[in-house]
This record gives C-alpha cells, sequence and structure tokens, in this order.
C-alpha cells in the first residue's frame, strides 16, 4: 500500500472547520513521497515516449494503436496501481492513483487508462470472490487483458437504477442469461472483459463479470465523436450471452452499491485528470504567448492576456489542491478501516460531497482554461494543426462523464443535508451560533499570527462566507423540508457555494501550509491562493442573492440581502496588480507556476 498519511478530517468537514485548522492537517501535492514522485515521473515519461508521438494516429483510431499502448503501459506497471500484491498487482493506493491520473497529458489515452484502471477493475478488486479476483485481476494489472464497464443504456443516462438489460437464470441453474444493449462504453471495441449490470426480474440491478468472447457478445461501430476520438466507445449487445453464476459480483440485486461507490472513486480520478488537462492547456498557452507577436509586442505582454494566464493558473491551483486533498482523505479513510468491503465503501462514502465537488470543479476549470487557450492563440487555435483545438474538444466531455455536473450538483446538495440530519456533520449543531454572528453582523476573526499576513483578509472572507451560507442555507431548507429535493434551482446554488467554498478553504489551506514548512515556492502558493480566492469571493456573492431572492419570503428578502450582503462584506484586492505579477511567473516558468 501507499506509505501511511497522517488523519485528517471527516467529509464535509470543511464547511464547519476553520481554513487556518485545516492547514494543520490536510495532505497537500507538495508532501508526496520519494516514490510516489518517482511512479508518477515514470507515467509521464511513458505519456512523453509512448503516447504523445502517436496523436495523429490516436485521433484517427487507427487500429491497435490504443489496445498496444495500453499493453505497453502494462508491461511498465501502470496498470496494476491499485490491484493487490497476492494477485500480481503493486497495491499502491489511491491516493499514488489520483497522481497518476493527473499525470496524463492526452485525453483519449487518459480516458481508455481510466476505464481499464478504475471503473473496469475496481469493481473485481473490491467486490470480486477470491477465485474471481485469482481469473481475472492478474490479467487486468498486466494489460494481457482489457477492461470495460458496462453500465449505461440508450434512454436512460444517469438514471442507472432503471435499467432495461435482463439477466434470467437458465433452466439448469448454470448460467443467468442476458439480454439488452448499453452504450456509450468505453474501450468496448477492444476489451475482453467487463463488469455489465442487468435486472433480475423488477429488482434493483446485480453486476456481472462478463467477458467478450461469451456467446452473443457483440458490440456496434464505433461512435463519431466530438472529443476523445481515438478511444474506443461503441454499444455493447448481449443477447441471449450466458453468464455463468459464478460471475455474479458482489450480491445478487445490489449491483447498485458497486456503481455507485466505483462511481465515487471514478468522479475524483476525473477530477485529478481534469487538472492535468488544465495544466497542459495553461503550458500550450502560455508558451504561444513567447513566440507569437501582434503590434510589435509579445502577446504576453498585453494585460488582457496577462489576466487570462493569471487567472488560468490559479483556478488550476484550487481545483488541484481540493483533488489531492480528497484523495488523500478518501485514501486514508480506506486503509484505516479493515479489510471488509463494506467498511472500506463506507468511509469512502463519507467523502462522496467533496468528490462531486472535485469533478464537478475540475472539469469547469479545465472548460475554462481550454477556452481561455484557445482565445490566446486566436485564428489559430480554431486550427486542427494546433494541440489547443484538440484540447478543447477533448476537454467537453468532463462535464458529462462520471455523472453529469448536473447530477453531482444534485448528490453534492443533497448528501450534505443527509448528513447533516444523520449528524455525521454538526451542521444543526453550529447554526445556533452561526445564526447569532449573522444577525448580530458580528464576524469572528480567525486570521490570526499564524496566517501568513497577505492571506488573513482572504482567510476572513472565507469564514464569512462559510457562516453566510450555512446560515441562508438551512433557512431555507428548514422551510421546504421533504420538498427540497424538488428545488433544483435551490441544489444548484448550494451546490456551487459548495464549490467554490471547498476549493478555496482547499487552496488557502496549501497556501498556508506552505508558508509555514518554508516551501521554497510559498511565495507563489500565497499569490495564487490570494487570486483564487479574489475570484471565487464575487462568484459566492453572487450566489448566495440569488439564493436568497428566490427562496426567501418577498416580505422579507431586502433585510435579508441587506443582512447577509452585510456580514459577507468585501474581499479588496488589487486584481489587475496579482494578476501582472502571476503572469509574469506563468510566462517565465512556461506554464502552471508550481
Amino acid at each position: 500500500m501507499s506509505t501511511t498519511i497522517k488523519p485528517t478530517e471527516v467529509g464535509t468537514a470543511f464547511l464547519t472547520t476553520p481554513v487556518t485548522e485545516s492547514a494543520e492537517k490536510i495532505w497537500t501535492l507538495e508532501q508526496r513521497t520519494e516514490e510516489q514522485r518517482m511512479i508518477q515521473e515514470s507515467c509521464e515519461t511513458f505519456v512523453e515516449r509512448e503516447v504523445l508521438p502517436k496523436l495523429d494516429a490516436i485521433e484517427h483510431q487507427e487500429p491497435g494503436v490504443m489496445l498496444n499502448l495500453l499493453k505497453k503501459a502494462g508491461e511498465q506497471g501502470l496498470l496494476s496501481i491499485e490491484i493487490p500484491e497476492d494477485f500480481d498487482g503493486a497495491d499502491l493506493g489511491l491516493l499514488t492513483a489520483v497522481l497518476i491520473a493527473a499525470s496524463q497529458k492526452e485525453a483519449s489515452f487518459s480516458v481508455a487508462y481510466g476505464a481499464h484502471t478504475s471503473i473496469g477493475s475496481l469493481p473485481i478488486v473490491y467486490y470480486g470472490t477470491e477465485e474471481q479476483k485469482k481469473k481475472y485481476l492478474p490479467k487486468i494489472a498486466s494489460g494481457e487483458w482489457i477492461s470495460a464497464y458496462a453500465l449505461t443504456e440508450p434512454g436512460v443516462g444517469s438514471d442507472a437504477m432503471h435499467l432495461s438489460t435482463r439477466a434470467e437464470l437458465s433452466p439448469d441453474g448454470k448460467h443467468y442469461i442476458l439480454n439488452g444493449t448499453k452504450q456509450w462504453i468505453t474501450n468496448a471495441g477492444f476489451a475482453d472483459v467487463m463488469v455489465a449490470f442487468a435486472r433480475i426480474g423488477d429488482n434493483k440491478p446485480s453486476a456481472f463479470i462478463v467477458e467478450a468472447s461469451y456467446p452473443g457478445v457483440s458490440t456496434g461501430p464505433e461512435e463519431r465523436k466530438m472529443g476523445i476520438k481515438g478511444s474506443s466507445t461503441r454499444q455493447v449487445i448481449f443477447d441471449n450471452t450466458p453468464v455463468p453464476v459464478e460471475n455474479l459480483l458482489g450480491e445478487i440485486h445490489k449491483g447498485y452499491k458497486i456503481a455507485f461507490n466505483i462511481l465515487n472513486i471514478g468522479r475524483l480520478k476525473l477530477g485529478a485528470g481534469t487538472v492535468g488537462g488544465a495544466r497542459n492547456a495553461l503550458k500550450l498557452a502560455a508558451t504561444y504567448t513567447t513566440e507569437r507577436k501582434a503590434f510589435g509586442k509579445y502577446l504576453h505582454e498585453f494585460g488582457m492576456i496577462k489576466k487570462k494566464l493569471a487567472r488560468m493558473a490559479a483556478e488550476t491551483y484550487a481545483a488541484e489542491s481540493e483533488v489531492f486533498r480528497t484523495a488523500a482523505n478518501i485514501d486514508n479513510a480506506q486503509r484505516s478501516s479493515d479489510e471488509n468491503t463494506e467498511h472500506m465503501f463506507k468511509a469512502v462514502e463519507d467523502y462522496a460531497v467533496e468528490a462531486s465537488l472535485a469533478k464537478v470543479h475540475g472539469s469547469e476549470v479545465l472548460a475554462m482554461v481550454v477556452d481561455e487557450g484557445v482565445q490566446i492563440f486566436g485564428g489559430y487555435g480554431f486550427m486542427q494543426e494546433y494541440p489547443i483545438e484538440k484540447a478543447y474538444r477533448d476537454a467537453r466531455i468532463q462535464r458529462i462523464f462520471e455523472g453529469t455536473n448536473e447530477i453531482n450538483r444534485q448528490v453534492a446538495s443533497g448528501t450534505l443535508f443527509q448528513r447533516a440530519m444523520s449528524g455525521k456533520i454538526n451542521l444543526m449543531g453550529v447554526y445556533p451560533q452561526v445564526e447569532a454572528r449573522v444577525k448580530a453582523g458580528q464576524a469572528a476573526s480567525v486570521a490570526g499570527d499564524s496566517v501568513p499576513a497577505e492571506l488573513r483578509d482572504a482567510v476572513n472572507a472565507l469564514e464569512r462566507a462559510k457562516d453566510a451560507t450555512i446560515y441562508s442555507a438551512v433557512r431555507i431548507a428548514m422551510k421546504h423540508m421533504q420538498a427540497l429535493r424538488d428545488e433544483q434551482e435551490f441544489i444548484e446554488y448550494l451546490a456551487n457555494l459548495l464549490i467554490d467554498l471547498y476549493a478555496t478553504d482547499s487552496a488557502l489551506a496549501r497556501a498556508i501550509q506552505a508558508v509555514r514548512r518554508g516551501d521554497a515556492e510559498s511565495a507563489t502558493h500565497v499569490k495564487l491562493a490570494q487570486l483564487a480566492s479574489w475570484l471565487a469571493f464575487s462568484r459566492i456573492r453572487t450566489n448566495l442573492d440569488q439564493m436568497i431572492m428566490t427562496y426567501i419570503d418577498e416580505a422579507r428578502v431586502a433585510k435579508e440581502l441587506e443582512r447577509v450582503r452585510s456580514y459577507v462584506g468585501d474581499y479588496q484586492l488589487n486584481g489587475v496588480a496579482l494578476q501582472r505579477t502571476i503572469a509574469d511567473i506563468v510566462v517565465e516558468k512556461q506554464g502552471y507556476p508550481l
């Protein structure tokens, strides 16, 4: 397993724990062990040497190219990270796997790799019987067999509980006979084995290990996609496919537990992948600004371009901070539990909110970064011979993968209230004190001498924003109670607030930690955290305003707006000067400044 990290925090604790306290607890990228650095560098080297030289062949989906790359990755040990040693794996844990996910620089390969190493294999790792693990995991770890995950169906989309694929027990009781069609299945064109979901009767879905060589398994043609063109995406059709009863995965009628638990991990890894994509796109853009001139000046000398580069870097910093914070918490929680799968995934569930926030925020930061990247390239950014064009197309799927961002916003807000009602987060316990502070207009100042002077205003602004969010959200939730699930606009406003609060909290905690540690790059950490906080603060105020104006009684709206706006206050910062400074660092580093 990966090196043990110190205990950190319970799920959703960021909302009720001061960032000054979190800075003492959370894991950051700067804490990588030497082993983790070497593995990450090994992955980066593999991508540079084996994947990037084949970009054109990947984009045109030349037969055998992606399959051979995955098999080569297996030879390098890159497919075995989370597979136990007893089954020929490296058993290095989730945190190391997330580090690798952030090291990918080509989206199609990243998608194929992720489908194999995550959703295509982890269900067997966690839920397989000893016999199933012995049979399949060594082949998956080495790349001898490539795996896939067959859940989505035509017309069903994110509603995984209403699958139409059926499994019926054969008369002799030796097989389940599968019939149905799966859609948009990654790696379907060359997968040897897949985890597939089907319903037995009218019960909830069950999970099965299905080999592609079984009778009745076929695939449709390759889908013609906007982006990630090099990954294989096809329909998988089961036509009276006999699956041995011993290939039932986990408990009968409880495949939904496998699907949801694995998706929590998949969302986190996707968030890590988007961070890697954002860093790569920033590198492309930063380098281009040193090569292209307009009106006799290099692009990076223009203020509007500086603004773009700085914001791309700061938003990426915040997304990166929350991804690795979450990964370490889940990894630690998994290893702190016993070998019991249910206990392990109970630990994972504690961070379902953070996993969804990391996925949504990471994918939306990536969308911003590639969009600004195209804009920096100008007309050339629209041309296929420039790699930013491909990055732009490839990024679009990330807001749809692993549950759309709309679904993940519902998961984040809904799970927060579930945890509050069950007492797993002390939201209701702190509410009276929060309400008293907001109504009295007396915000606590938590940024003492232990916080770098440059970050104290940001820290205090963040804590005021947390109070205002708790105050407003709880008041509105108590009004709507059970009908809250139908108020999707409120759910979205709250999710947006949680996204910015968690990302800002993570960025500030990381920067504070860097200063306390005496990191050589601590000044850059501070600047990135300042800008990320400043940008998030304006969004936080907007979402609070919209939530209050929509969901507070009309007669009380003006009073509540005045109260909350006064309490939240301002975070005053010379954004232009800060952006210029960060942009200069980005240009000097030819990309992400850390």
